[in-house]
């Protein structure tokens, strides 16, 4: 028996179907013109981050950004430009929407995920800076070829780090676990992760770092442990503002740290 996520890939080989041509034809349903988005932009799996910029005047929605599935914000405050999106959960959609962005003008595209503690660094909530994320999903393997893990862009990790390093934030750096069923985390499985050395489990980086190197994009993943997968009895506690404003503080200390 074969695994049909493996059979007939030819990861040299372009694809039939591209970003561009997607939303050449949703800008024509739609009667939009071809603008290119900022330079910077984020994935906000929770949309935690988007509804507190929306909620303080910070961000305006983009009315030019022709995805079927999405709304894009433009943060721009004289300071910083940048633009994000929320509600992009799990691999398959972080990397559609991933492809979209850098097909009309993205440079560097930053996540920011929550994640459930595999490893007990400390007390909810904190952020690791994703050096490499283990395979368990479907997306990467469309990518690239079978490999355990999917890493990040060493020069991209070295450049922010130092500027991490003077930042008032509470960041641990590692391996996290992507998965496409956070139901089927079982204690076995979990405790096998833990002796491997993984940090926490999220369920988009490795699709997004996969798509990077296949790509030659830029793509930087942050974990926010912001659980213990509920096994506890107050769990999912960002912080104030569910969290939105110490990740609005690491976004923007990255765009700094990398010039952009």
């Amino acid at each position: 028996m074969t695994t049909p996520i493996l059979d007939d890939k030819d990861h040299d080989e372009p694809s039939a179907f591209t970003p561009e041509s997607l939303l050449r034809e949703a800008r024509r349903q739609k009667g939009l013109p071809s603008v290119e988005v900022p330079a910077v932009c984020v994935l906000d799996p929770d949309g935690d981050i988007v509804r507190d910029l929306i909620a303080s005047g910070r961000a305006q929605r983009d009315p030019d950004w022709a995805c079927y599935h999405t709304e894009l914000f433009i943060v721009d405050d004289g300071r910083l430009h940048y633009g994000i999106v929320g509600g992009v959960v799990g691999a398959s959609f972080a990397v559609l929407i991933a492809e979209e962005l850098f097909a009309v003008g993205c440079q560097l595209l930053v996540s920011v995920t929550s994640a459930g503690q595999i490893s007990p660094l400390g007390q909810p909530p904190y952020f690791i800076l994703i050096e490499r994320a283990l395979r368990d999903e479907g997306t990467s393997y469309h990518y690239l070829p079978p490999a355990r893990y999917a890493v990040a862009d060493a020069a991209l990790l070295e450049q922010v780090q130092a500027k991490l390093n003077g930042a008032d934030l509470e960041i641990e750096r590692g391996s996290t676990w992507t998965t496409d069923a956070p139901f089927r985390e079982t204690a076995a499985t979990i405790a096998a992760r833990r002796a491997e050395g993984i940090l926490a489990v999220e369920m988009e980086a490795a699709a997004l770092y996969a798509f990077a190197q296949a790509r030659g994009r830029a793509v930087l993943c942050f974990a926010h442990v912001t659980n213990q997968m509920g096994q506890a009895e107050i769990d999912f506690e960002k912080g104030q503002a569910n969290g939105a404003d110490v990740s609005i503080r690491l976004i923007e200390t990255v765009i700094r740290a990398l010039g952009r």
